[in-house]
């Protein structure tokens, strides 16, 4: 007789199907996994012979083997502990075979029985909700796989618990969603004393999800400015906290099952690997473009990361998810992400100030922003000068516009944009915007059309570049509540484009 259980592998953010079956025949004593398990899931089999031992179950002295199908179909984790055990025990004729069936289990058993928290739950969950079966996991994973609100969702905190509870001996509660963590009270923007257009750059990147560079020279207050985007985005919809909450699942980043409403703010350090930004490594994990989806991927000491990770950065922001190709499998991650970037305008930081520069000027700009590429360079939205503080602002008292003002205009904005693009499944923001679409709720006006054929005209704007001008001029429309988009829309946007040579 064979038995089955049922549980999943993940190839990126999809959860696949794995059955689990097990044979309990004649022959000499022997426990053995196929179906191309790696070395977690093989030594699953030590790890459930002595979990069995704990609870005073003794296997057989037959030979015991279990097969994961789809054989071709590589199997990674710990996870597969608990969907073992499972077919092992209906084999075993402890579990009633027909029950076992109807679920979809993961976790990873301790050596006395206990069950380990384990990354995906939130993908398996929806996985087990689209097979209409139940879902089994460890205690610790029960409060975020119980989100996914079609499916049952039982958490044991140990393998005697799931006995007790399919025997009818002990039966465990459903398990209930963690607590949606409130997004964390951002630093305000009243803090940041001048750089006004900086501050207005921000509120328009925020509105429409476009990318942004800050260059200035030490100490300007780029990464300041970069800090407090958090506190002026509007929160994550329902169906964008559960879609990153899947890919924050899968690399083990949520806290105590709880799903928040804050957008992602990534910002890794520049010596970070190409594997650690796009994804990949042992099992493929998702890289921080991934974790930044739906929310901020800000990048500081822009130019100091390698050139080859930069590049990587190209197809990622096109297309707005990531494809790590492996020799056994291709796992692909969404990636709609804004790059913030900030960058000094050349190695020594002070290219603008003749007192303070070295004496390279200009050569030591030009080596230093030409790491990053002219294709790159393309597709940012705004690129903006952040010029040194007078020391007359810094001694005014604090005044300024607050986050929480800039926030409700970037959320009205951001609503008009939901209803622009509701009936246009992948486009949220005009950012997204392209094709017949964006022609069609972007094209400017007579004098606005004029102005901006004169521009590409002169400065000899590629097609993203002009496209990405009606973008923002759509976004700034936005913010200003005009339903058409104007000259004054379009210049504030080229102004944006066309920045000083340091920055283009």
């Amino acid at each position: 007789m064979v038995s089955r259980a049922y549980t999943v592998a993940f190839q990126g953010v999809e959860a696949r199907m794995v059955e689990v079956q097990c044979a309990v025949t004649a022959g000499l004593p022997a426990f053995s996994i196929v179906g191309l398990p790696d070395k977690a899931v093989s030594e699953a089999r030590d790890r459930v012979r002595t979990a069995l031992t704990s609870m005073a179950i003794a296997l057989p002295s037959k030979r015991i083997t279990v097969n994961l199908s789809p054989a071709d179909l590589p199997k990674e984790g710990s996870h597969f502990d608990l969907p073992i055990a499972l077919s092992l025990l209906a084999a075993l004729d402890i579990l009633p075979d027909d029950v076992v069936q109807n679920v979809v289990a993961l976790g990873e058993l301790s050596l006395d029985g206990s069950l380990v928290p384990v990354v995906g739950a939130l993908p398996a969950a929806m996985a087990a909700a689209e097979q209409d079966r139940s879902l089994l996991c460890p205690a610790g994973s029960g409060a975020e796989a119980a989100w996914v609100g079609n499916t049952q969702v039982i958490a044991a905190g140990s393998l005697g618990d799931v006995v007790r509870h399919y025997t009818g001996q002990a039966p465990l509660a459903p398990a209930e969603p963690g607590e949606v963590s409130e997004p964390p009270q951002g630093r305000d923007l009243r803090d940041v004393k001048g750089q006004e257009r900086a501050k207005r750059a921000l509120e328009i990147a925020a509105a429409g999800r476009h990318h942004l560079m800050f260059v200035g020279t030490p100490g300007s207050g780029k990464s300041m400015l970069a800090a407090r985007l958090p506190s002026i985005l509007p929160p994550l919809t329902p169906a964008e906290a559960l879609e990153t909450s899947m890919i924050h699942s899968l690399a083990g980043l949520l806290d105590e099952g709880g799903i928040s409403r804050a957008r992602p703010f990534r910002e890794p350090h520049h010596t970070a690997s190409m594997a650690a930004i796009i994804g990949g490594g042992r099992q493929a994990r998702p890289g921080e473009v991934s974790l930044a989806h739906n929310g901020v991927l800000f990048m500081d000491e822009f130019p100091e990361f390698p050139r080859t990770v930069l590049e990587t950065l190209r197809q990622p922001i096109e297309t707005g998810e990531v494809m790590i190709a492996r020799a056994n499998a291709h796992v692909k991650y969404p990636c709609r992400f804004m790059l913030v970037a900030a960058a000094n305008p050349c190695k020594c930081g002070y290219l603008s100030d003749p007192a303070r520069a070295c004496a390279r000027v200009p050569q030591c700009g030009e080596d230093y922003m030409g790491r990053i590429s002219g294709p790159l360079m393309d597709r940012f939205d705004l690129r903006v000068d952040v010029p040194p503080v007078a020391f007359s602002d810094l001694d005014l008292p604090g005044g300024g516009e607050r986050s929480a003002d800039v926030a409700a205009r970037v959320a009205a904005a951001r609503a008009l944009q939901a209803e622009r693009f509701g009936d246009h499944p992948g486009m949220l923001v005009n950012a997204d915007a392209e094709g017949d679409v964006l022609e069609r709720v972007a094209t400017p006006d007579a004098e606005g059309r004029a102005l901006l054929t004169k521009v590409a005209e002169r400065f000899h704007l590629s097609a993203r570049g002009y496209h990405r001008v009606i973008r923002v001029a759509r976004t700034i429309a936005d913010l200003d509540g005009s339903e058409t988009v104007g000259r004054p829309h379009i210049a504030e946007s080229v102004s944006f484009r066309l920045a000083s040579p340091a920055v283009a």
